[in-house]
């Protein structure tokens, strides 16, 4: 696979009143594989609406996506999407959850059990192959729904939240994960989020977007993911220009959400 190419998105949603609302506009991004992206902005931004049309589930209105050169017009086994909540199959075990999609594809049972042993080591739940999803903490089921999406070995991994539900310590050992499994794999990350201190550490690029419509307001390359790789995150958090990127970011998105305040206050 060579890169991700977003060539000038927009996204309008029609309503059943006859208006409209235009979530995002000419959002143009190129991404080489094995980036790792991370994006913010305040409510509404269109964030997981851009997530959504990369994944395949929307058809933008204007613009293409482009993965490795051919077009994305739907879902597809090169992008794998791990959602705020694991969207996991409660009624499985831990094991078929992660071997579901490799089982669909047919591949022998050797050769599953090989990948799913793998991951499940990878991600510190080898000791839990067996149990129901149900008997999980939500951070443990998170790391299910990690392994399950690169059980299908996708070139592209988006994740929408996928953190945000979770304790401060469970988050902060996922972050780790998160930073541990790019490394490993190589894959292209694109991350949704709305803290921006994690946004810091799992971006070595970091996009802030503006409000409605929604578009690429600001870009940042960072040197944090690196320097989390197998690293205290805290130590991370306390090194040379963190403190002062996180308090521009944040001046920068509190300034947005006051203007949204703004237009709905003027509206009323």
């Amino acid at each position: 696979m060579s890169g991700l190419i977003i060539d000038n998105i927009s996204m309008r949603f029609d309503l059943p009143n006859g208006s409209s609302v235009q979530a995002l506009k000419n959002v143009s991004l190129e991404l080489k594989e094995g980036e790792l992206l991370s994006v913010l902005g305040p409510s509404g931004c269109g964030k997981t609406t851009l997530l959504n049309i990369l994944a395949g589930f929307l058809a933008p209105t204007e613009g293409r996506v482009l993965l490795g050169g051919k077009p994305v017009n739907g879902p597809g086994a090169e992008r794998g999407m791990v959602f705020q909540q694991g969207a996991l199959f409660e009624w499985m075990s831990v094991r078929h959850n992660v071997d579901f999609g490799p089982r669909m594809k047919g591949m022998p049972k050797a050769e599953r059990q090989k990948i799913t042993d793998h991951l499940l080591e990878t991600v510190g739940l080898h000791d839990f192959g067996d149990k129901a999803v149900y008997e999980l903490s939500g951070g443990m089921q998170q790391r299910v729904a990690l392994a399950r999406c690169l059980a299908n070995d996708p070139d592209v991994v988006l994740m929408d939240e996928p953190l945000g539900a979770l304790d401060a310590l469970t988050r902060e050992k996922m972050q780790g994960l998160v930073l541990k499994l790019w490394k490993e794999t190589g894959k292209t990350v694109i991350l949704i989020t709305h803290s921006v201190e994690e946004a810091l550490l799992l971006g070595e690029r970091l996009l802030v977007m503006a409000p409605r419509p929604g578009r690429i307001f600001r870009e940042y390359r960072l040197p944090f993911a690196d320097r989390g790789v197998g690293q205290d995150l805290r130590k991370v958090k306390k090194s040379e220009g963190f403190a002062e990127t996180r308090d521009e970011i944040l001046e920068m998105i509190w300034g947005m959400e006051e203007e949204i305040m703004g237009r709905k206050e003027a509206a009323e």
